[in-house]
Parts: C-alpha cells; sequence; structure tokens
C-alpha cells in the first residue's frame, strides 16, 4: 500500500522543485500584474487588454491553464504582445522569477536595457 504513494510523492516533489527554477523566458517578454476579467478581457498593470485567440497561460510550475481558471485573480507575469497589440504568451511567476529584478515593464525599457539569456537577466544603461 505504502508503495504506490511513492511515485505520487516524487511527482509532487519534482513540481515543487520546479516550481522554484527559473524558466528561459524570451527577450520580448515584459512583465506585469495580470487580471482576468472576463475572457478575452483581462487588466494588464490596471488597464485593459486582450488575450489573442489560442494565447496560452502557464503557471507557475509550467502547467498550461485554460484562462477562466485564473479569472480575478492577480497575478505577477510575464506576457508577449503579438503584432496587433493582443496578449499571446502568459507565464504566471514563481517566487524566484519575481525576485529576478529588475525586468522590463514597457517595450521602451526593453528596448534599451540589456538581456542576457543564459542568466535571465537585465542590465539597466
Amino acid at each position: 500500500m505504502y508503495r504506490c504513494a511513492l511515485p505520487l510523492l516524487l511527482a509532487a516533489a519534482s513540481l515543487t522543485a520546479q516550481a522554484q527554477q527559473h524558466r528561459a523566458f524570451p527577450a520580448h517578454a515584459l512583465r506585469g500584474e495580470l487580471v482576468i476579467t472576463q475572457f478575452p478581457d483581462a487588466l494588464m498593470n490596471g488597464r485593459p487588454v486582450r488575450l489573442a485567440p489560442g494565447s496560452r497561460i502557464k503557471t507557475d510550475t509550467n502547467l498550461w491553464v485554460p484562462p477562466a481558471g485564473l479569472t480575478g485573480q492577480k497575478a505577477i507575469v510575464h506576457y508577449t504582445v503579438e503584432s496587433s497589440g493582443l496578449i499571446m504568451d502568459v507565464w504566471v511567476l514563481n517566487p524566484a522569477e519575481i525576485a529576478n529584478k529588475p525586468w522590463p515593464t514597457t517595450p521602451a525599457e526593453s528596448a534599451t536595457w540589456q538581456f542576457i539569456p543564459a542568466s535571465q537577466t537585465w542590465i539597466k544603461p
């Protein structure tokens, strides 16, 4: 009976360890506070935005979640914007990723700061 629980405990420990690791984000990802009001409508940093059709949201454990699963919740995220201005990819950040500062919050900041992909860090000019 106890042998059956071991794989579940190992899987849970693995997910917890994964949640505290830094994921690799693209250089054009911005940081913000997301609140999904009613899909596809949302607020990013208090301003109205729309999620793109086919947008993807990953939790802090890197699992996909439908937007309705986050409705009404505030989350610190990294996100990408497609050419039409809609939010495409969203990653809910874990505590280790939130502590990784500075991270640009506007396209102007990401255009002037220097991104180091290997360490997932930014350097301000």
